[in-house]
């Protein structure tokens, strides 16, 4: 990892749009992209798989450090566990769930956390997650952190479920990101939390071209 390697942080629970703002920061600036929310996933599908104890934390680590990921540079979005694509599996409601299990083990998190900083390298990095700006890069040239309402995250949720042909009852995606949200940032280990000095935006009541205009600016008086 190299430290003068510029870093932006884009944090924030499911649903504020985090994953596409910093996907589309990326592609503008030619830099890395680091979706951490997605080797949660990919963990909380391989525990699922193998059977193995969320409560064993040990074998839950053991288990990260041995995970054969790769993320298809011709294919956005694309993840494959061993081989096998499961991109729609870790974006469903089961794929969130589980992600949020094993993001409270605390030696899942370290064996995961090499992996994440890995990723920083030139010409940037943009790291998108829920401690990106606390934990994994506190050092980041800009930290941002996107929030919006229970209600408008999981209405977004349904519809991004909806539109990959995923069923989905809004309702139930509410209850389940409410309990997300608190086990989130009740945690004893990286709570879901803005970072001291990050630049929190509300996009309850924004388009995503707002919200990418508003991220934009930030970002380009940061880099100049």
């Amino acid at each position: 990892m190299d430290s003068s390697v510029p870093v932006i942080a884009v944090d924030g629970p499911s649903g504020t749009g985090k994953g596409t703002i910093a996907a589309h920061i990326a592609q503008t600036l030619g830099f890395h992209l680091l979706d951490s929310g997605a080797l949660y996933r990919i963990l909380g599908i391989a525990v699922l798989k193998s059977g193995t104890d969320l409560n064993d934390g040990p074998a839950v680590a053991e288990l990260a450090s041995s995970l054969d990921i790769a993320f298809s540079p011709t294919e956005p979005g694309v993840v494959l566990l061993n081989g096998e694509d499961v991109s729609v599996q870790i974006r469903t409601d089961e794929g969130s769930d589980m992600a949020s299990r094993v993001g409270a083990i605390p030696e899942a998190r370290q064996a995961l956390m090499q992996r994440q900083l890995d990723f920083r390298k030139s010409p940037g990095l943009v790291a998108d997650g829920r401690d990106m700006g606390t934990v994994v890069f506190p050092d980041a040239l800009l930290k941002i952190y996107l929030t919006a309402s229970p209600e408008e995250r999981a209405r977004r949720r349904y519809k991004q479920l909806i539109d990959k042909g995923i069923g989905a009852i809004l309702p139930a995606l509410l209850q389940d990101l409410k309990e997300r949200d608190a086990r989130d940032s009740e945690r004893k280990i990286s709570p879901l939390i803005p970072a001291s000095d990050a630049i929190v935006l509300d996009t309850t009541e924004l388009s995503e071209e707002q919200v990418t205009e508003r991220v934009m600016k930030l970002v380009h008086t940061a880099l100049n």
